[in-house]
């Protein structure tokens, strides 16, 4: 038996997730081993904690279920950000990604779901299906292309009602079971923030949406019988302050009481186990993850983290910025797709003028009725904002809406006032894509989707192999916040045994960064061998 005292090996014992580990009493030395004491040894054991491998954090049934290694996803960011590379790598890791496919063109949406059924076939991945209450026919598009290209799992996000669209997506996956029960072939893990969007997922699918379905032939008898035993979600990923649409509200308020309605309502899951439940915003760094397992998530979700990485679909100029973002480098900004409502978007707020520019666009729009009843000083300050006449952001708006949404532009011909909201939201929406593209001219107006999480990533990895942008791959990041929660676990189980952690020892201890190569080390090294 080896038992370590020294900080070092005491933390190679500690961090050995895959073996077991004892604190023992050595002539009156406290230590650590991988070996338990043989009864009648004069080593005395004090504590003990089991194996930890990270893979069983979390459900084992939402892994299973999945056909993935670990109890961890990716989720979706919009605008294809996280794009083909960063989902078949996370696939081919072990973990779940969500194709981030909101906001983005018919033909661009079949050209990636192409790509992830040629790259991945039949291993597991996701694809974003965002609720549209303004483009109905957006999300029917985009149920089309993943019934064409099979795809058997979507993240359902903003959904406040359900529709014909998703519920047609999750009844035509819907087969008898061999042997009893119901499959569902077509998997559905929605994203909701509030108790009362997360029952509509909770409960089956409404009989007035399955009767319109049925009449319509999109589904069969079978499956609308079926449905009425079948919640709409396998999953519910349960998101607290995050990027992009948030609430923001704490995690540690909105995931208990989620649960707390989910085993209230008590609807069995097909094959029976209950919906599973997901954390989702804040979760940046090891203890993020451990602290959401405790509070009884099944899964966690990470976003922000992941649009800073080498696979992330955005330009290295903002990888940069969201490099240096601290935890209060966050601000609300007005959301393009809700601009009317007065919705709001987490944003970066640290190197760019858009949380104010965008902010100024809605109070604009609160108190004029229209564009002309603008100031003129006002105009000239909008046109120096977008960088062109607002004669010209209309027509490029106008061309845009004429084949994609012909009912808005006939609206904004009718009303002034949804004129000038459709012209503000040209530069909402151009703003992200500025970001995306990392158009240099334009950088002041960047959007860039963050939440705090961003900032307490940046903090746990500063002076590590992770603290540039270059070496933050999406698969590593998952490894290591996945192995720091499976070691804070650990410690948290020594301590509630009495065992006092070393401070040396009270941190999962992230790989340093690489050594740069010297200038003319490969010419030495070259001549040498010669």
């Amino acid at each position: 038996m080896t038992v370590h005292h020294d900080a070092d090996g005491v933390y190679a014992v500690l961090s050995a997730l895959d073996l077991p580990c004892y604190v023992v009493a050595v002539g009156g030395r406290v230590g650590v081993t991988h070996d338990r004491p043989a009864p009648g040894s004069p080593t005395a054991l004090l504590a003990a904690a089991g194996p930890q491998p990270p893979h069983r954090l979390g459900s084992a049934a939402f892994a299973r279920h999945h056909g993935v290694r670990s109890a961890y996803m990716a989720g979706a960011m919009a605008g294809g950000i996280a794009g083909e590379d960063l989902v078949v790598a996370m696939s081919r890791a072990g973990h779940l990604a969500s194709f981030g496919a909101a906001g983005l063109p018919a033909s661009r949406l079949r050209e990636a779901l192409g790509s992830l059924e040629e790259r991945l076939g039949d291993a597991p991945y996701a694809c974003n299906l965002i609720h549209s209450p303004m483009a109905p026919e957006a999300e029917r598009t985009c149920v089309d292309l993943c019934l064409r290209h099979r795809v058997r799992c979507v993240e359902a996000s903003a959904f406040v009602q359900l529709t014909p669209a998703l519920v047609r997506y999750r009844l035509t996956g819907l087969r008898p079971a061999p042997g009893g029960g119901i499959r569902a072939g077509h998997r559905v893990i929605a994203k909701i923030s509030r108790s009362e969007t997360a029952e509509l997922f909770l409960r089956p699918a409404p009989e007035a949406l399955v009767t319109e379905l049925l009449a319509r032939g999109e589904i069969t008898v079978e499956q609308a019988s079926l449905a009425r035993a079948v919640p709409m979600a396998d999953d519910i990923t349960v998101e607290a302050d995050s990027g992009g649409h948030t609430d923001r509200r704490p995690l540690t308020v909105l995931l208990p009481a989620i649960a707390r309605l989910r085993d209230r309502l008590g609807l069995p899951h097909p094959g029976g186990d209950p919906v599973r439940l997901g954390a989702a915003g804040g979760i940046g760094t090891p203890r993020a993850v451990a602290a959401a397992l405790a509070l009884g998530a099944d899964y966690v979700v990470t976003g922000s983290v992941n649009q800073g990485t080498v696979e992330a679909a955005t330009s290295p100029a903002v990888k940069r910025l969201l490099a240096e973002a601290g935890p209060a480098d966050c601000v609300m900004a007005p959301a393009a797709d809700m601009f009317e409502q007065g919705v709001t978007v987490q944003v970066l707020g640290r190197g760019t003028l858009f949380p104010g520019r965008a902010g100024r666009l809605y109070r604009l729009y609160r108190d004029h009725p229209a564009l002309d009843a603008l100031p003129d000083a006002e105009q000239r300050r909008l046109e120096r904002t977008f960088g062109m006449p607002l004669d010209r952001v209309w027509q490029e708006t106008a061309d845009y809406l004429k084949d994609r949404h012909p009912t808005q532009l006939a609206r904004a011909e009718q009303d002034p006032k949804h004129r000038m909201a459709l012209i503000f939201r040209w530069y909402l929406a151009m703003a992200s894509r500025w970001a995306t593209t990392g158009a240099d001219d334009r950088a002041e107006d960047w959007q860039i989707w963050c939440g705090p999480a961003m900032g307490a990533f940046n903090d746990w990895t500063a002076g590590s192999a992770l603290a540039a942008p270059e070496h933050r791959h999406a698969t590593a990041i998952a490894e290591h916040l996945l192995r720091g929660a499976a070691y804070h676990r650990r410690l948290d189980q020594l301590r509630a045994a009495g065992v006092r952690i070393p401070g040396s020892c009270a941190e999962y201890r992230l790989p340093a960064p690489p050594v740069p190569r010297q200038a003319g080390a490969r010419d030495t090294a070259a001549r040498t061998h010669r």
